[in-house]
């Protein structure tokens, strides 16, 4: 059987690193956040040994204030493994050092790896980690994981402790008489049941204001207080012990550094240059793969509709496998994997180097006005590129009524699939006029406009929710400012497409599948000689038209509800009559057909509106019913962008109509 090993320890202290360096490529994404949003579960063989590891969210401290802290107590507590290694950063060991007391007042199966040891020798921190493990009474291992250093004496260290039965007990640290015989109390009825390790469990109970069973035990806020305030006594007499450190001229260099990227305005342009300039490289290197991938399928999709039709399968099926399932399939992949294999990497170089805790700390006074804090920010970025992505990303907000916010507003930030649509109506009525390298420049700064607009909207939203649905009170939350590194590249290349761009553009298949199916019957299949969706047209258009648009333009919508990439395919193929999806084409050829249907400058104002405020795509309702487990949080997703891009619609038309546009 093999043997079960939790990674713990802090955010930002290189534990994901050090788990892809014990287990390879033999891992699979798990259902707990880590890093930012997900975890990991994987498997390595030593000696004799088969192992097999998850690792647990990064967290701060055990007192279950969010679900990433709930997950790693429960996993901790549940002891159905037979190691678990707290991976601390050395170069910041008395951070570390109150979820490491925390772990082992639990549980006697830890290992202590003292991740980043170049990086502390470099700082002149110098880490006695034999007074250390004596002091703890587990065993300490230093390691470098980015460079692979300190992993086989790791191994051998986690090898031993699985294999060698000791009589060690966890950690115990005392407390004064008033919490002792709390903790007393709770361990008589904690024994009773047969739970071992009652001392580590009853004082995290007192920490969390947790009952046991019918019993409830109703500690006050003191008690909990003077039971932190002891374990980060010793932790400080701990760190005197161990450490001996002369950082003064590294954190001057430091400091200075994040005096100015930190900072509200400096800090806001540094923040904006780089997501301006994440989104530029997006867009423009999404365009030539986008295009190869077309010429691909397109091959592949000609050589297909000879086989079909040499075949004994009627035209009607053919139709409908090629020109519904595998044109929207293949259009969906062709528009929406290029934007994430380059967006998703870039932004996970972000977090590598370290600049995105610090994004959160710039952003966070202007989410503390609208009644949440500066996580959402990190979320909404990740929002750019999959909405998706960006629901799962809101597991790292603690608080329930500020987490369901930033899932209910995260839509309003336009992610890969609606970048094609703006980019196009923005090239066509605002800057093709310009020579080419000015009209790429105007597009992006009309670009990162846009997207500046919708965060301001997703902000007024989630200020109107947080003083009327989900009342929420004024939070702040822990924050740590990682060291500046050089990023790993490689790694996290393959990191980020595993992790992200398989799984969503997985998600996005198997819906776009199907849709392509009902999109192609509707439009194949007539009523009195007239296709179904010119009924839908027909019905909507007097709406659209109160709008600033047309019904062509509403039941586009519509039907690319599945995925935001086919709205605008759909939307030429109702204009040009043809009953296939639509390549776009030239920026030339797009104005003529959208001026010969009656587009103008407030048309594509109005469409721009409602590109950014809409319902989301089926892959983003699906993602918002797991991560809240609610219908009724499903359907206000998809009512609240939906009413805001309805009226905002409205307002523009009104208004532009009285300008005389």
């Amino acid at each position: 059987m093999n043997k079960k090993i939790l990674l713990a320890g802090n955010p930002n202290v290189g534990k994901s690193t050090v788990f892809n360096a014990l287990t390879g490529m033999k891992q699979h994404t798990g259902n707990w956040t880590g890093k930012t949003v997900e975890t990991s579960a994987g498997h390595f063989s030593y000696k004799d040994c088969e192992f097999d590891i998850l690792d647990l969210p990064g967290i701060y401290s055990l007192i279950t204030s969010s679900r990433d802290e709930r997950a790693a107590l429960a996993a901790i507590k549940r002891e159905d493994y037979q190691c678990i290694v707290i991976v601390a950063d050395a170069c910041a060991l008395r951070k570390n050092l109150y979820l490491i007391l925390q772990i082992i007042e639990i549980t006697n199966k830890a290992v202590l790896c003292l991740n980043m040891a170049e990086q502390a020798q470099k700082q002149m921190i110098k880490i006695n980690k034999e007074v250390l493990s004596d002091m703890l009474g587990i065993p300490v291992v230093m390691t470098e994981a980015r460079k692979k250093k300190g992993l086989s004496e790791l191994k051998e260290t986690i090898y031993r402790t699985v294999t060698e039965k000791t009589n060690t007990s966890p950690f115990m640290l005392k407390y004064d008489d008033t919490a002792e015989s709390a903790i007393n109390e709770i361990e008589k009825l904690l024994s009773e049941k047969g739970i071992k390790n009652t001392r580590g469990i009853a004082i995290h109970m007192i920490e969390n204001s947790a009952g046991y069973e019918n019993k409830a035990f109703e500690y006050s806020e003191d008690l909990s207080q003077k039971i932190s305030e002891a374990r980060i006594r010793f932790s400080e007499k701990i760190y005197n012990n161990t450490v001996k450190a002369d950082k003064k001229l590294y954190l001057q260099k430091r400091t200075k550094a994040d005096k100015m990227i930190c900072s509200r305005f400096p800090g806001i342009a540094i923040m904006l240059l780089l997501f301006a300039l994440v989104i530029f490289l997006t867009v423009t290197g999404a365009n030539y793969p986008s295009q190869m991938l077309s010429y691909l399928f397109e091959s592949i999709g000609n050589q297909l509709r000879e086989l079909l039709n040499n075949s004994f399968i009627p035209s009607w099926l053919s139709g409908l496998l090629m020109d519904g399932i595998y044109l929207t399939l293949t259009n969906v992949i062709a528009v929406m994997l290029p934007p994430m294999a380059i967006f998703f990497p870039l932004f996970a170089i972000l977090e590598d180097i370290g600049y995105l805790p610090r994004a959160a700390f710039i952003l966070d006074p202007f989410f503390k006005k609208a009644g949440t804090n500066g996580k959402q920010g990190l979320t909404m970025m990740m929002g750019l590129g999959c909405n998706s992505c960006g629901i799962t990303g809101c597991r790292i907000i603690g608080d329930d009524a500020q987490r369901n916010i930033a899932i209910l507003t995260n839509n309003f930030i336009p992610c890969n699939g609606r970048f094609p649509a703006l980019i196009m109506i923005v090239t066509i009525f605002f800057s093709g006029t310009f020579p080419f390298v000015l009209s790429s420049l105007f597009s992006s700064v009309m670009l990162l406009i846009i997207i500046m607009f919708s965060a301001a909207v997703s902000l007024a939203v989630t200020k109107l929710l947080s003083v009327t649905l989900f009342k929420t009170k004024n939070s702040s939350f822990i924050l740590e400012l990682p060291e500046y590194r050089m990023p790993q590249f490689g790694k996290t290349i393959l990191r980020s497409a595993a992790d992200k761009t398989a799984v969503i553009t997985g998600r996005a298949i198997t819906v776009a599948a199907p849709a392509g199916a009902v999109i192609w019957l509707l439009t194949n299949f007539s009523i009195s000689g007239k296709p179904v969706t010119d009924y839908i047209v027909d019905f909507l258009s007097p709406f659209g038209a109160i709008m600033g648009l047309d019904g062509v333009i509403l039941t586009a919508f519509i039907l690319g509800f599945p995925a935001n990439e086919i709205v605008l395919p759909i939307m030429l193929m109702f204009y040009t009559k043809s009953s296939i999806l639509t390549e776009t084409g030239s920026a030339g050829h797009l104005f003529n057909i959208l001026s010969a249907n009656g587009w103008t400058v407030k048309t594509a104002v109005c469409m721009l509106i409602l590109t950014l405020m809409h319902y989301p795509c089926s892959t983003s309702c699906i993602t918002v019913k797991k991560e809240t487990g609610s219908i009724k949080l499903c359907l206000l997703s998809i009512l609240i962008p939906t009413l805001c891009g309805i009226i905002c619609c409205i307002a523009v038309n009104m208004l532009m109509s009285l300008m005389g546009f």
